[in-house]
């Protein structure tokens, strides 16, 4: 298993980092994926297994040309974590503007649609796979002045399911993990009275992702698991 490729987007955030180094702990090799090529330098600087690239989740371009590198370096790739997103908080719905629901939808729908547009045809080659993403527990339920956000990370627990049933009998296990609010620096900062108790710690949240990830988790097809308490 440790000779698996594993992909991950938006490998240098806080859940990116947390994931991309338990799997760099167990032996695997990596394809780390950040919008910010410096920023991947300064947090993995060179690790022997692993290969960075900056790439554009919303770019089909971007992430084909990734892609292809990763396979020319490791010639194959097991699993895909897609970890990067993004959260605003925005108008009400009866004031959101177009530019405000397409960035939503663009980096936390559409970017799930561009990736495995090319890593699902290499799982088919290859006979099986695992993909994660990661949603939140906003996509359960509206909240006002995030109308943009919940429906986007809807959208994508939604695209979860259908590409789950479309590619299960070929091998590959498509699911999602939905964390409540992760415990980072950021998040400490911003909320500093809060009651962290129902936080997710980032070490638990990359566990979460790395058994759905693996082969461990092969049974597991089409599920949205939460982490944290709401």
């Amino acid at each position: 298993m440790t000779d698996s490729c594993i992909v991950i987007t938006g490998a240098a955030g806080a859940l990116g980092q947390a994931v991309a180094q338990h799997f760099l702990s167990a032996g695997h090799k990596l394809g780390l994926l950040d919008h910010d090529a410096q920023r991947l330098r300064t947090v993995f600087g060179s690790p022997a297994k692993a290969v960075l690239h900056a790439a554009d989740v919303t770019s089909a371009d971007s992430v084909s040309a990734v892609i292809t590198q990763v396979l020319q370096a490791h010639g194959r790739i097991d699993g895909l974590v897609h970890v990067a997103g993004g959260f605003e908080m925005g108008e009400g719905v009866h004031q959101i503007t177009r530019a405000s629901w397409d960035r939503m939808m663009n980096l936390n729908a559409w970017s799930f649609v561009n990736l495995t547009q090319a890593v699902v045809p290499v799982m088919q080659r290859q006979g099986g796979g695992r993909i994660v993403a990661v949603s939140a527990a906003a996509a359960r339920e509206g909240a006002a002045l995030k109308g943009a956000y919940a429906a986007s990370k809807s959208a994508l627990q939604r695209l979860v399911e259908s590409l789950s049933r479309e590619v299960r009998a070929q091998g590959i296990a498509v699911n999602s993990v939905a964390p409540t609010t992760l415990d980072t620096s950021a998040n400490r900062a911003a909320m500093p009275d809060a009651d962290r108790t129902a936080w997710v710690p980032l070490d638990v949240a990359a566990q979460a992702i790395a058994f759905l990830a693996t082969p461990a988790g092969a049974a597991v097809h089409g599920q949205h698991v939460q982490l944290g308490s709401a």
